[in-house]
């Protein structure tokens, strides 16, 4: 794999684990909070990818060309713990990963391989 696909697959695993932290019981349910801390764009930390999260639902892509690289769905496990479960388009694989929100702006996330990554809030 390739340094730029492996970029890619971790700025999408990223933007998976900021999705996790918007829902954990469904649209009626204490996880889904309109405007929660996790909605909204988050970037990959080199800039490479960004990937939004709405309502249990997320999507990331490559901001140089809009390409979609990763869909899925995102858990609250609980306030601060977001579980990501989404799928590869480079890769055609699916994939789990783990995210704490450790502030407003940061999520640190962890594929399911051990890879880790960090997601930052866009303005």
């Amino acid at each position: 794999m390739t340094i730029a696909r492996k970029l890619v697959f971790a700025t999408v695993a990223v933007s998976l684990v900021a999705l996790a932290a918007c829902e954990t019981a469904g649209p009626s349910g204490p996880g889904k909070a309109p405007g929660s801390a996790v909605e909204g764009s988050w970037m990959s930390q080199d800039g490479v990818a960004v990937s939004t999260l709405s309502a249990g639902q997320f999507s990331s892509r490559v901001i140089a060309t809009n390409e979609v690289v990763t869909t899925g769905t995102y858990t609250m496990r609980d306030q601060r713990t977001i579980d990501l479960n989404f799928f590869s388009v480079k890769s055609q694989q699916n994939t789990q990963a783990t995210c704490l929100l450790v502030s407003a702006s940061q999520m640190n996330c962890t594929l399911a391989s051990g890879t880790q990554f960090s997601l930052i809030r866009r303005a």
